[in-house]
């Protein structure tokens, strides 16, 4: 029996590649069956994700649900082939909804409709922009943010690790708050290709729809603690996780405290599952010491496992 404590991520938008999951897909029934439901809730077919060119995979609206159905995909078959249990999950903005999916608060197909419904919203929602500030300690961000404000709306939206983080608003602040993260050294600036200010006051409609949505529908305590994006903490209660799942859309996403919760609570090996490899690079900026898997790619899959099997 595996016995040390192990963290399950899922990535969130920005992980996408043409050809994910292509070799999951070939391999196991099991992902097609998945893809095969994924295709009927959304109207559309999943396989783009092997096809369609960078650009459209981009686009919110197609970006999240192939995400969560590929990453959902890859934790059913790490359940089916004996994968070690989980000691804490957690996501990343987009991919705390794979975490609740996977830690059954919702269904498979009631959590790809929240995304797919999710995605619409924030695509519709086509107010502000993002940037990404690396290399410049968070309070310095929350201080440049600050003096940005008399521009407009403006927010610090991902702590993503301690010397990167995502700023989230009207263009003018935004602008503004950019030139002074290069007065104040920042290594690079990094506009993001987003179509909206995620994760800020400008989300508060598609917030206020979502919400409409998510209230529809039954949630469960969840089997595995989750982590959550705007606390930084486990919440069980099924109400408290509709509330945080809400706040998200407009408050940041505490990626650098989750981590260090889930260390603190005797978390040594994190397991990043779904496309990419963003969260591991995260997570050892964060907390070097541990380890940090992937699962971008079947071999990556099969390797992982047969560390960390039952």
């Amino acid at each position: 029996m595996y016995t040390e404590m192990v963290g399950i991520t899922f990535p969130g938008q920005g992980s996408q590649y043409k050809g994910m999951g292509k070799d999951f897909y070939e391999e196991f029934s099991l992902v097609r069956d998945i893809f095969r439901k994924g295709k009927e809730i959304l109207g559309w077919d999943p396989e783009i994700m092997f096809e369609a060119e960078e650009e459209k995979l981009a686009q919110t609206s197609i970006t999240q649900p192939l995400i969560f159905l590929l990453s959902f995909s890859i934790f059913q078959l790490w359940k089916e082939m004996d994968g070690c249990t989980p000691s804490f999950i957690m996501g990343h903005s987009l991919g705390e909804y794979t975490a609740l999916s996977a830690s059954e608060v919702f269904n498979f197909e009631e959590g790809l409709r929240l995304v797919k419904k999710r995605g619409e919203l924030m695509e519709r929602a086509k107010k502000g922009v993002m940037s990404a500030i690396l290399g410049l300690e968070r309070e310095k961000v929350e201080k440049i943010v600050e003096e940005a404000k008399k521009e407009g709306i403006i927010v610090t939206a991902n702590y993503n690790s301690p010397l990167q983080t995502v700023i989230s608003g009207e263009e003018k602040a935004v602008r503004t708050a950019e030139e002074k993260a290069k007065e104040y050294g920042a290594k690079r600036v990094v506009r993001l290709k987003v179509s909206g200010a995620f994760h800020s006051p400008l989300m508060k409609e598609a917030g206020e729809n979502l919400k409409e949505f998510i209230d529809k529908i039954d949630f469960s305590p969840p089997l595995y603690p989750v982590i959550m994006n705007v606390t930084a903490k486990e919440e069980r209660e099924p109400e408290k996780i509709k509330e945080n799942l809400i706040r998200q859309m407009v408050e940041p996403v505490r990626w650098v405290d989750s981590v260090k919760r889930a260390v603190e609570k005797g978390v040594k090996i994190f397991i990043e599952m779904g496309p990419g490899k963003v969260l591991k690079s995260l997570i050892k900026k964060t907390v070097p010491g541990v380890t940090v898997y992937t699962t971008d790619n079947l071999l990556e899959f099969k390797s992982v496992l047969s560390e960390v099997k039952k």
